[in-house]
């Protein structure tokens, strides 16, 4: 019996498609190799919405839009209770979500994929001591997170090195994620609780809660000679590396190469993470070495939290916000998914196979 539903064919989309044999994935026609680093998240966003929403403005205007939505957004701080605003930022995320109205119109949708954007930094700065800084709807998207996490203008390559994120982890196929959001939009409840569902699906360790552990196993093993040696130990313990193997990715995940373009970019042009960096690289060579000798019989290369955690921790998000940043990337996807379904699929109803006991028929 099929468990995880490996395999099975439970939908069709515009959206995208992940080749797992191939390390391919394509977003509305285009390639991940295409968009990241090249494309804003604004302008991927105009791709994922596209033809799910009558008014959606043209992509020049979306990124105003967009900007709009983080001032009305962030005015719905100022009312909540204090002890909501000190619960585990993903905790105080859903929660925070469940305020914006569940329409399905564009307004909705902006709120939504602004919401994550400026809930994450102000959650993060309350939890430093700090006031949350308001938004400018003039700003970039990714630039604007920046500059309210950190309360001063980021460089560019740092606000690239977002984008380079936002984008390339904005859709990825029917994930557990995704597959949540489309569930509930099935129902036709609004787009609010597709969200919500899905920032529930993400927060599972098992989906969008691995990256900070990297940073963990980073730590542990502190410099790149010492790699291999706490790698093998790792193993004998039978611990997982993470950062390492991908349910559907059969060789390298392409995002890995995406975001560690990014990386590589943000290192040269800073400096200063540059050792961070390169303790990196050394422990992903290390890690592969040692799988593909002994583990011969599996393919676990490099997946998209690796890097992920690298990034995130350059650009001075803490750890406990990682998921939080992931779904200020993939709401774009989930609201693409949850429109697609409401206009043009039904409601999901599998069937399942009962295999407890019966009753006694003869008593």
């Amino acid at each position: 019996m099929n468990n995880g539903l490996d395999d099975v064919l439970a939908t069709e989309t515009v959206l995208s498609d992940v080749d797992g044999a191939a390390g391919a994935l394509i977003i509305r026609g285009r390639s991940l190799d295409e968009l990241a680093g090249l494309a804003r998240y604004e302008d991927v966003l105009a791709l994922l919405l596209s033809g799910f929403f009558s008014d959606l403005p043209r992509p020049d205007r979306l990124g105003a839009d967009l900007g709009s939505a983080r001032q009305r957004v962030f005015s719905r701080l100022a009312a909540q209770d204090e002890r909501l605003l000190r619960l585990p930022v993903t905790e105080a995320m859903r929660a925070l979500l469940a305020l914006i109205e569940d329409g399905d119109d564009l307004a909705t949708a902006l709120n939504l994929i602004a919401a994550p954007a400026v809930f994450t930094p102000a959650l993060v700065r309350l939890k430093q001591g700090h006031a949350p800084i308001a938004p400018d709807p003039s700003a970039g998207h990714a630039k604007d997170v920046l500059r309210m996490l950190h309360g001063k203008e980021s460089r560019d390559e740092e606000a690239a090195a977002l984008d380079a994120y936002l984008v390339t982890v904005s859709d990825h196929g029917l994930n557990a994620s995704t597959f949540a959001a489309r569930v509930v939009a099935s129902t036709q409840a609004g787009l609010t609780s597709a969200v919500i569902a899905g920032l529930c699906a993400l927060k599972g360790p098992l989906h969008g809660g691995a990256p900070g552990p990297v940073l963990d196993m980073l730590d542990a093993i502190g410099h790149p000679e010492d790699a291999e040696a706490w790698l093998d130990g790792a193993l004998d313990r039978g611990d997982r590396l993470m950062g390492f193997g991908h349910r559907i990715y059969k060789v390298r995940d392409p995002r890995a190469d995406a975001l560690m373009g990014a990386v590589r970019n943000l290192a040269a042009a800073r400096r200063d993470n540059a050792g961070r960096f390169s303790l990196a690289e050394s422990v992903e060579a290390a890690a592969i070495r040692i799988l593909a000798r002994r583990k011969p019989d599996r393919s676990l290369k490099t997946n998209v939290e690796f890097y992920t955690a690298v990034l995130l921790e350059a650009l001075g998000f803490p750890r406990e916000s990682f998921t939080s940043v992931f779904a200020m990337g993939r709401v774009g996807g989930w609201i693409g998914h949850a429109r697609e379904q409401a206009l043009y699929g039904r409601l999901i109803r599998p069937q399942s196979r009962y295999v407890g006991p019966r009753p006694d028929r003869a008593a």
